[in-house]
């Protein structure tokens, strides 16, 4: 294991908790009112799904914001995705993360097959949506479906290599033999300075699981609450359904206010999901 490893094994659980529990993070969900739109670089826009990907162009499918059926837009015209975050992606996101990853696969495979076209412009929500499938899939053990789709985010990323969420993928398809202490050193590594949030927050929480499960509440619970304090950035509903576990924890232990104050903001920051429902049902529970 890595010094830095270590030293995030040897926080305090009570710094991580005090610094947690009143924790409120800034952002609040998408409307979903606005239907995702690709804008051009001189301004124009028209809706994605008014036009399909071919080669290196994008053929209008129909008459649609002053460009006629079988217009032709060359890719390199086309300045970035614009509109609302998809809804299904925190919905998934939440399922994946509760024990449900393969509903959550059923809820991103329309998602990903109708922004794939859009998966190397610049604020798409392909990516996003791809790589949480990688995880549900991942968690599911389907091995044939993480190959393809790996391949699919990395080439969509390609001044990374291959996309670090691939290298999460493998550290959760390790053989059924792998020991704990194997499995929770290959989630441990992908928490580092260098790698992104969003991947920092996904390893770390499902490091959380792997520990409770094994039955070491005291442990799975720091690192439930490592999820929101080091890495904030790394998705609302990550964060809060790590906060809606370490709420679970800290119920069972009797810790009532402690677990209220985190509960409350598991409910905000998983708005419109599963997640939700499950944190409101805890606090109902322990009022």
């Amino acid at each position: 294991m890595t010094s830095r490893a270590l030293t995030h094994l040897a926080r305090s659980r009570q710094a991580l908790l005090a610094a947690c529990a009143g924790l409120v993070l800034a952002g609040t969900f998408a409307r979903g009112a606005e239907p995702t739109q690709i804008v051009l670089l001189n301004g124009r826009a028209l809706p994605l799904a008014a036009v399909a990907l071919q080669g290196d162009k994008f053929v209008v499918k129909t008459d649609v914001e002053g460009f006629a059926a079988n217009a032709v837009i060359p890719v390199s015209s086309v300045d970035h995705v614009f509109g609302d975050k998809p809804e299904a992606i925190n919905q998934a996101i939440a399922l994946l993360l509760t024990g449900q990853a393969r509903e959550a696969i059923k809820l991103l495979e329309p998602l990903l097959a109708a922004h794939k076209d859009t998966a190397k412009l610049p604020g798409n929500f392909w990516l996003e949506a791809a790589r949480a499938a990688l995880v549900a899939n991942s968690l599911e053990g389907a091995f044939t479906a993480c190959g393809p789709l790996g391949k699919d985010i990395s080439d969509a990323t390609p001044a990374q290599g291959v996309d670090p969420f691939v290298t999460l993928s493998k550290a959760l398809l390790l053989p059924v033999s792998t020991k704990v202490a194997d499995r929770e050193a290959a989630l441990l590594d992908l928490t580092t300075d260098n790698l992104p949030a969003e991947l920092c927050a996904f390893a770390t929480f499902l490091r959380a699981e792997l520990i409770r499960r094994d039955k070491r509440e005291a442990a799975a619970l720091e690192a439930y609450l490592t999820v929101p304090c080091l890495f904030p950035s790394g998705g609302l509903v990550v964060n809060g359904v790590a906060q809606f576990r370490a709420a679970e924890l800290l119920t069972a232990q009797g810790r009532r206010d402690e677990a209220v104050a985190l509960v409350h903001s598991a409910i905000r920051n998983t708005k419109g999901t599963a997640a939700e429902t499950l944190a409101a049902k805890l606090l109902e529970s322990i009022k």
